[in-house]
């Protein structure tokens, strides 16, 4: 089963009438697409008032990728949120609970920076987090090409499946060492693949303001050519994965939602158990 989604559910202009651009962006999203991933999580952990809300506005089968905080991937000191690690961990844990309760996990993202490289002390921090997140599906991303060189592309690889560890399959721009090639293989019977675009003059930050370099960063439109060869890569993981999730990040403009309605009509999926659609207002 191939699952087709987007990051966050709030920035896509296209899916939504003028009622549910006010109040119900979610529950619009969710009639759209069967999985999200969210990324308020990331910046701060969310109260269990906007978990069991989010559960609530979204049908039985819809699932969310939720990715964890910004300090536990050492994007940030954990000192500015907690006294330890661990309690940052424990509070994360108690955040997705619900959404394990609910069956609404579909994993837990932990997308690494770009200075993240491959070496021992990174490798025992990757295996701190199974063991804290040792309950629930992971998933690991790399930002950094030294995972993949040469033959620490297999060691990573046995690596990731020896710890149960899902592997982030990312089409992304190649600009060197601060990024990570596409690999299209899987790790465990999930996949997660992950669309960044391939902007390749955006996707590094020069002589610009970080809200300037956020707006362009995944500034890309995939073509219909682009689609169709990523979507023969998932062909071929479909012959080992029992379960695919397919997120589109290329938000900054507005390309993501169209992009995923095309793949999902390239690999002829048509979803059942959505969110009922809303009518337009005239």
């Amino acid at each position: 089963m191939i699952d087709i989604g987007l990051t966050g559910w709030g920035d896509h202009d296209s899916l939504y009438t003028d009622l549910s651009r006010k109040t119900d962006k979610l529950k619009t999203y969710a009639s759209h697409f069967p999985v999200v991933e969210l990324d308020a999580s990331y910046y701060a952990i969310q109260p269990e008032r906007n978990i069991r809300k989010w559960i609530k506005e979204t049908p039985e089968r819809f699932k969310f990728v939720v990715k964890i905080h910004q300090a536990l991937t050492l994007h940030a000191d954990y000192k500015d949120y907690a006294e330890t690690r661990d309690e940052l961990f424990e509070q994360f844990r108690l955040m997705i609970s619900p959404l394990v309760e609910a069956d609404k996990l579909a994993m837990v993202l932990v997308q690494f920076p770009p200075w993240f490289d491959c070496k021992t002390q990174n490798i025992n921090y990757i295996r701190y987090v199974r063991e804290q997140l040792k309950d629930v599906p992971v998933c690991i991303e790399f930002r950094n090409q030294t995972w993949f060189e040469g033959d620490m592309k297999e060691n990573t690889l046995q690596f990731l499946t020896e710890q149960h560890l899902i592997h982030a399959i990312v089409d992304e721009p190649q600009v060197g060492e601060g990024s990570a090639p596409m690999v299209n293989r899987i790790t465990t019977d999930t996949a997660f693949v992950r669309y960044h675009g391939r902007n390749r003059h955006g996707w590094t930050k020069q002589d610009m303001t970080d809200e300037a370099w956020r707006d362009v960063r995944y500034l890309y439109d995939y073509s219909t050519a682009e689609l169709e060869s990523l979507a023969d890569q998932i062909r071929i993981i479909q012959h080992k994965a029992k379960k695919i999730y397919v997120v589109f990040n290329n938000n900054s403009g507005g390309h993501a939602a169209g992009n995923a309605k095309e793949l999902q009509e390239i690999l002829g999926i048509d979803y059942e158990g959505l969110a009922p659609q809303q009518l337009k207002l005239f």
